[in-house]
């Protein structure tokens, strides 16, 4: 599971931040990437990296301003040029479905997928399976915004095959015994409870991606014991009255929230153009006083989420 940031600006593109995208790859866990937002000239970010558009199963809009919205028609459009023949979901704020299909029809753009929509108006499940599930909260924004939770099933643990081996239990059909954890008797008349051969379970992993917002409680309980929090830092803490008037968060304001919800990393995206190099360095300094783990992310740097086995810290 990898996060890959493709646009961490906000408001219009520039020449060092486009605006907002994010890929959660989820390749090994089930083939597929899904996409949380999707801001103008997304599509043109992607030709920088491995991604495949045909890959993504789903796109997670947080709200319908225009830096998070823009690129959807043309990488709708684009994908199916790439090999895209499978469905496509996207799950979005009420209105998301009349912007896509409003911009297809008018551009005469005909899909030969399936697209599928999920809008949604409330907190609530927007979407489970065996693997994962993932909820929505509203935010504090000038429109409806959203953050996201997404929730990974827990892993079992792996058979202790070495010790198996060292034992004398010969590879085949009993190893498959005792991984289900059963109780299987060799033939030399030991006795072997799959149980005692089975590692550590690894607990499954929560990201949360937030959308533009005020810091609120719901950012907290989205964020709640998280592997990873992507928060919006449009401005620096010194600019707070502006991160207020525009209903922005600052970059304390991100760590103040990941440091209540016991999250283990912060990421920071949606940075305003006014901020440079130097200035960007400030923003995460700054943040680390409050939360040590936090680091601002630029365009195409790609974050792993690592299982962690339980015990491990």
């Amino acid at each position: 599971m990898d996060l890959l940031f493709l646009g961490t600006g906000s408001g219009v593109p520039a020449k060092h931040r486009n605006v907002s995208s994010i890929a959660l790859k989820l390749l090994e866990e089930r083939n597929s990437i899904w996409l949380f937002d999707c801001g103008e000239a997304t599509q043109h970010q992607i030709l920088h990296t491995t991604v495949k558009p045909r890959k993504i199963e789903k796109i997670f809009i947080t709200h319908m301003h225009g830096d998070h919205i823009f690129g959807l028609p043309g990488l709708i459009s684009s994908r199916a040029f790439q090999g895209g023949e499978s469905a496509l979901t996207i799950y979005g704020p009420a209105g998301i479905k009349q912007f896509v299909l409003s911009s297809l029809r008018f551009s005469a753009t005909h899909i030969k997928y399936p697209i599928k929509f999920v809008e949604f108006s409330e907190d609530g499940m927007i979407f489970e399976d065996e693997q994962f599930k993932v909820s929505v909260k509203k935010l504090k924004h000038g429109i409806p915004s959203f953050g996201f939770r997404i929730e990974e099933a827990d892993h079992e643990g792996t058979l202790k095959a070495e010790d198996l081996k060292t034992l004398g239990v010969p590879f085949g059909p009993l190893f498959g015994k005792l991984k289900n954890g059963e109780t299987v008797t060799l033939e030399d008349g030991r006795v072997i409870n799959g149980k005692d051969y089975i590692g550590p379970a690894q607990k499954g992993r929560i990201v949360t991606i937030l959308g533009d917002t005020l810091k609120t409680e719901n950012s907290r309980l989205l964020a709640q014991d998280a592997d990873v929090l992507v928060h919006e830092s449009t401005f620096d803490h010194s600019d707070s009255q502006l991160a207020k008037s525009y209903n922005h968060s600052t970059n304390l304001q991100a760590a103040e929230t990941a440091k209540e919800a016991g999250a283990k990393k912060l990421l920071l995206t949606h940075i305003s153009a006014r901020y440079l190099a130097k200035d960007v360095q400030n923003l995460q300094s700054e943040a680390r006083k409050v939360f040590d783990s936090t680091w601002v992310m630029h365009d195409l740097k790609e974050v792993n989420i690592p299982l962690e086995k339980e015990g491990e810290d």
